[in-house]
């Protein structure tokens, strides 16, 4: 068993990586070494060991204590590579720096990291060290990842912050949408059922009372009560008919919401309302719209979505083009994205769904007009 959880360990950090790390940790002694007195080597020695606990208690501090840290190894750095031309622990600055959060604090220690290493290195070549010369190569790659590895650490993370937080937000309008939908549905309830029922539940207990004293006044409140049941009915049948249709002039704000939050342009070309389209086609493109505009908040790092419609005598088409990182052959019906929801809803409604790429992804769904004979059933 402990043989079997060792394995496992050293499979977490496969490949070389490791074996780097150690050649950078056993590498400054090889430069501490060369050095003609024991107390130079005993200084090296207490320099490596002391750059080492600053680097690992800087891993995890915050604050000022980072900042203290930091500025230590920056101080050992310019000593190793004075002392003992080993101008190499800059790298091991420039990753940790890559990876501070705070923007004030990584432009400063990226500053002054770079400025002091630059400054120690042409010290060296002006005290005409020769083994300090003989390394002039990787002394110049070091200085070129001292600039570049930070700003790409720097930035990597700060898209990664970004995209944690496109999800959250999207997370929340999708609460938000589920709470006003809740509120919305409990208000129309009240507004039909409340007032009726109570209505109907008053004049229940006035017909009772009046069964005896008054059978015909009696008879007028049932038929009363009859009426009122009825048009509750139908008012619920009502309710239920628009929860089930849903409408672009409704699915058009929360696409909108969905891009902004996204950080991505939405252009609109067209009214709200189709008119001659039955709230099938409108349902059916309606459910398209919000799938074909989640696939580009999630897959196309697009920068601007385009939504339009066409219609003709014939037919309503639906076009939602972007400007992102459309491939031929990248999108099909097989493999997701919700494409063959979409093209399963579209052909009940003897529709079509054609997708192109190139310079973007656009997506077209098209729903000919032969349907409006239906008009009656989804009213009833």
């Amino acid at each position: 068993m402990k043989s079997w959880k060792r394995l496992a360990v050293f499979q977490k950090t496969p490949g070389i990586s490791p074996y780097v790390w150690l050649m950078f940790i056993i590498l400054p002694f090889y430069f501490i070494f060369r050095a003609s007195t024991d107390l130079e080597i005993v200084s090296g020695i207490v320099l490596i060991i002391l750059f080492f606990i600053c680097y690992r208690f800087t891993l995890n501090a915050k604050g000022w204590q980072m900042y203290v840290g930091t500025s230590v190894q920056i101080l050992i750095s310019i000593a190793m590579t004075l002392l003992f031309s080993y101008a190499y622990f800059s790298f091991f600055l420039a990753l940790f720096i890559g990876n501070i959060r705070n923007k004030a604090g990584f432009i400063t220690l990226y500053t002054i990291h770079i400025v002091t290493s630059f400054i120690a290195v042409n010290l060296g070549f002006i005290m005409q060290d020769k083994f300090f010369i003989t390394q002039t190569p990787f002394i110049l790659i070091n200085l070129l990842a001292l600039i570049l590895l930070p700003l790409g650490n720097y930035n990597r993370n700060k898209r990664g912050e970004l995209q944690e937080l496109l999800k959250d937000t999207n997370l929340r309008i999708a609460e938000l949408v589920k709470l006003e939908e809740r509120q919305r549905i409990a208000r129309d309830l009240h507004d039909t059922l409340g007032q009726k029922l109570s209505l109907i539940g008053l004049k229940s207990d006035l017909a009772h009372k009046l069964i005896v004293k008054n059978p015909d006044r009696a008879r007028a409140e049932m038929k009363d009560v009859q009426q009122t049941a009825r048009t509750a009915l139908k008012e619920v049948r009502l309710l239920v008919s628009r929860m089930r249709g849903a409408r672009l002039e409704d699915e058009i704000p929360r696409i909108r919401q969905m891009l902004n939050a996204a950080q991505i342009e939405f252009r609109y070309q067209g009214g709200e309302r189709l008119s001659g389209v039955t709230l099938l086609a409108e349902n059916v493109l309606g459910m398209c719209l919000m799938e074909a505009v989640t696939n580009v908040v999630k897959h196309s790092e697009a920068t601007c979505c385009t939504l339009s419609f066409e219609l003709t005598a014939t037919k309503v088409v639906m076009r939602v083009q972007d400007d992102g990182i459309g491939k031929p052959g990248s999108l099909n019906f097989e493999q997701g994205h919700g494409l063959q929801g979409m093209k399963e809803r579209l052909e009940f409604v003897n529709g079509t769904l054609d997708i192109s790429t190139g310079a973007g992804t656009t997506i077209e769904a098209s729903i000919p007009l032969i349907a409006k004979h239906t008009d009656k059933e989804e009213n009833e």
